[in-house]
């Protein structure tokens, strides 16, 4: 099994307790989240890690297209591959919750998630990647820890593939500390949408 769909069945990832974080970031963020597609995109944006052979190499950093398109097919009707269920379900919830609330389409607030396409494609990080920095500190080291390191990503992590810091002669759980206030700081600085100045280059672009 690859470390991708361990990642989304038992990871770091976990399809029933990632989204919770990411949802309760939002929350604090930018109020709660009444609007049930953005429940959609906490539940999918990271779905596509399925069959990933890393998380931070080529094949990884282009897990945010499924979560993009399935938010695109369901709520964008201009989505190339719309159907009935954008124009019906999009136009409904465009009426309650209002036409693209987020700035965004629905398939740019979830493909946009990840800071090395916002680099490489020179687009601003979506709210969802705000959240989803932020997520990571309030995520427990007593539930990341043992999760990361059962799937294998911890150690790819605290390698420092891609724009990662490497963890040297940092124990994982000071790594993960560290990481934590990190990304506290980048979403808290990054909240209103600015351009993001913070992530640096490793090879050509900047890695999630």
């Amino acid at each position: 099994m690859k470390v991708g769909t361990k990642s989304v069945l038992f990871g770091a990832h976990q399809f029933l307790v990632h989204p919770w974080f990411v949802a309760l970031a939002w929350w604090k963020l930018y109020g709660f989240p009444w609007d049930p597609r953005l429940w959609v995109a906490f539940f999918v944006h990271d779905l596509g890690y399925l069959g990933k052979p890393n998380m931070d190499g080529p094949e990884g950093e282009d897990h945010v297209w499924l979560g993009a398109e399935i938010c695109g097919r369901l709520f964008d009707a201009d989505h190339v591959l719309a159907g009935p269920t954008a124009r019906i379900v999009g136009g409904l919830c465009n009426r309650i919750w209002g036409q693209d609330p987020q700035g965004t389409s629905w398939f740019c607030l979830c493909f946009y998630h990840s800071r090395y396409k916002c680099k490489k494609y020179g687009a601003t990080p979506s709210r969802l990647c705000v959240a989803d920095k932020l997520c990571i500190a309030l995520t427990p080291a007593w539930l990341y820890m043992p999760l990361a390191w059962l799937t294998g990503e911890l150690a790819e992590y605290m390698s420092g593939q891609g724009a990662r810091t490497p963890a040297g002669d940092r124990s994982p759980r000071q790594w993960y500390r560290d990481v934590q206030r990190y990304c506290r700081a980048w979403a808290m600085e990054h909240r209103d949408l600015r351009d993001d100045t913070w992530t640096g280059t490793i090879r050509d672009l900047a890695r999630e």
